[in-house]
């Protein structure tokens, strides 16, 4: 009934504390008066206290009042509201001191005043800070947890804890800083790191919140660490954002990303700052985060081409109140595209628009073909007739000695990019890995399944994939554009490969879904079981360590215009493809 009481209203919380106010400041008045005569208070000074108590607990009522101490919420009462319980006191006792001289005339034993004082501040303080100190002990009974770094954000989430903003008590805090140690966060000890064990053995920790930085690889050994330990809810904390913002669940994402040192956003605000720029595919996962990336650097206007009404709306929901675009086109329909280029003259066109889905690609050889082949033809060959100043290409490492029709057709794409005669169009392309979390990928798979309890499906045991940060890739797609060349194709760095069964493993632990296990299904047509980046190793280093210039490929273009001309029309596209490009090896699995 007290939660609902002082929930409703700030009216009604004011006249809860009223009533137990009046209250207390009764029973200090008595409690005073019995100790000022070891409690056998003489007859005539029991009329006093009775004539005296009312006026005295008007008076501090009415200076608590004008303290505005009754609209302080119980959950958010701190020590500097205890000051001001401690002004409105000696206030209404120095009045009370002034009533008693000027107006009363009966016996009155002035000592009372002082220790009414003290018993007053204890009992007011005690009854404000009750909740808090029930919150804490059951807290600390309930959810005691452990904070890793002592920073501010680490002040953050103790505050909020005991604040009631968070269901967590923190009960200590580790950091390997040596000049931290041994000291104290709101009285919170801080412990060295090899203390965590020990912690969450004697505290019965089962929950953990990360508040400082760490790369992925050192965060994955902490995660280790701490499920080793018997830790099952691990979050992460960030400073800004309201309290549903402040701490996540740790993710696969966060484990696996590699997040470049040698970004370099100035270089990129150049390239984009007030260009009109046309992104294909831009509702698509690296499509629509171009586009993200583009608003942010300052284009002039946004043209997005996408033939996929939904995925065109969301990223519209996204990026409101800028110049943009929407056209819901197929980059195949090369009259409809013509008339877009006509329209609206793009400065920079970055072309993300294709079918990447393999085992889709397989059954659909002809539409995979038209779709990544001619439809990157077409905007190549209109930017060139249209003067683009920069055309740049978005490719895969599936590209690279493919065994598969999508991997294949962006190899022709990358052919084409690299010996068209562009006249003053700059050609450039990007290669990379699988981005985290991007449609139709691994890791958005695996969690639909855990959140369906189902066991995790793998293809094969040994296969492994690259994988990178979205934002972190479509940076590195704008930065490598920057310093392009003619026709010079890019391979972004995608650090080491990852063992598809150890990600699984990975994500089931985080889930505390260990129980579900791994099913293994046997490649699917095409699939093979290591990506590669690289044709040729003597690719070369640029002036940015997460990105290398690729080798060209010199292909005579008239015969590849013939080349893709006869690929349309042939009866066996799977061995014109290969006609096309040698080193594709086919896996069919039929």
């Amino acid at each position: 009934m007290f939660k609902k009481l002082l929930k409703n209203s700030p009216l009604k919380r004011a006249l809860f504390f009223i009533s137990f106010d009046i209250v207390i400041f009764y029973l200090s008045f008595l409690s005073a008066y019995s100790l000022r005569f070891n409690f056998h208070i003489p007859p005539e000074h029991i009329v006093g206290f009775f004539k005296l108590v009312w006026i005295f607990i008007g008076l501090k009522i009415i200076v608590f009042f004008a303290f505005k101490i009754y609209f302080i919420s119980w959950r958010y009462f701190v020590l500097l509201d205890a000051r001001r319980i401690l002004y409105a006191l000696i206030i209404s006792g120095t009045l009370f001191v002034g009533y008693i001289l000027l107006f009363y005339h009966g016996a009155f034993p002035r000592t009372v005043i002082p220790i009414d004082f003290f018993i007053s501040f204890f009992l007011i303080g005690a009854l404000r800070f009750s909740k808090r100190i029930f919150k804490n002990i059951r807290g600390e009974r309930l959810n005691p947890t452990l904070v890793i770094g002592a920073n501010q954000k680490a002040a953050q989430i103790i505050s909020s804890a005991l604040s009631g903003e968070i269901d967590y008590f923190p009960v200590a805090i580790v950091d390997d800083d040596q000049s931290m140690i041994n000291s104290y966060m709101h009285n919170k000890k801080v412990y060295a790191c090899d203390a965590l064990e020990g912690l969450v053995e004697r505290y019965d920790i089962n929950s953990v919140i990360i508040a400082k930085f760490y790369n992925s690889v050192a965060l994955d050994k902490l995660f280790e660490r701490l499920k080793q330990a018997g830790v099952q809810n691990i979050k992460l904390s960030k400073l800004l954002g309201n309290k549903e913002e402040n701490l996540r669940d740790i993710s696969i994402e966060d484990l696996l990303a590699r997040r470049p040192k040698d970004l370099d956003s100035k270089m990129i605000d150049t390239l984009i700052e007030n260009k009109i720029v046309m992104i294909t595919g831009a509702g698509g996962s690296i499509g629509s985060e171009i586009v993200r990336q583009c608003a942010k650097s300052g284009a002039k206007r946004l043209i997005l081409l996408d033939h996929s009404e939904y995925n065109l709306y969301q990223i519209l929901e996204e990026i409101t109140f800028y110049d943009v675009v929407p056209l819901m086109q197929s980059v195949v329909d090369k009259k409809l595209l013509e008339k877009t280029f006509q329209t609206y003259r793009p400065d920079i066109v970055i072309h993300a628009a294709a079918y990447k889905h393999v085992p889709l690609c397989e059954e659909n050889v002809e539409g995979a073909i038209l779709n990544n082949i001619i439809g990157t033809k077409n905007c190549i060959d209109l930017s060139v007739q249209y003067d683009v100043s920069k055309f740049v290409l978005i490719s895969t490492d599936k590209a690279v000695r493919p065994t598969n029709v999508m991997g294949a057709t962006k190899r022709v794409c990358e052919l084409y990019a690299q010996n068209v005669v562009s006249h003053n169009t700059l050609i450039t392309g990007v290669r990379f890995g699988n981005v985290l979390g991007s449609s139709g990928s691994v890791i958005p798979k695996f969690k639909r399944l855990i959140e369906q309890n189902k066991p995790l499906t793998i293809t094969d045991p040994e296969i492994t994939r690259y994988f990178m940060l979205i934002p972190e890739a479509c940076q590195l797609v704008l930065q490598a554009a920057t310093i392009a060349k003619e026709h010079e194709f890019f391979i972004l760095d995608m650090g080491e490969p990852v063992k598809i069964v150890d990600l699984a493993k990975k994500m089931l632990k985080i889930y505390d879904k260990e129980a579900l296990g791994i099913r293994f299904t046997g490649l699917r047509k095409g699939e093979k079981l290591y990506e590669e980046l690289l044709l040729d190793e003597r690719d070369k280093k640029t002036i940015f360590n997460s990105i290398l210039v690729a080798k060209s490929t010199t292909y005579d273009i008239n015969k590849l215009n013939k080349d893709i001309e006869d690929l349309l029309s042939a009866t066996d596209k799977i061995v014109k493809l290969k006609e096309i490009v040698p080193e594709f090896s086919h896996k069919s699995l039929d």
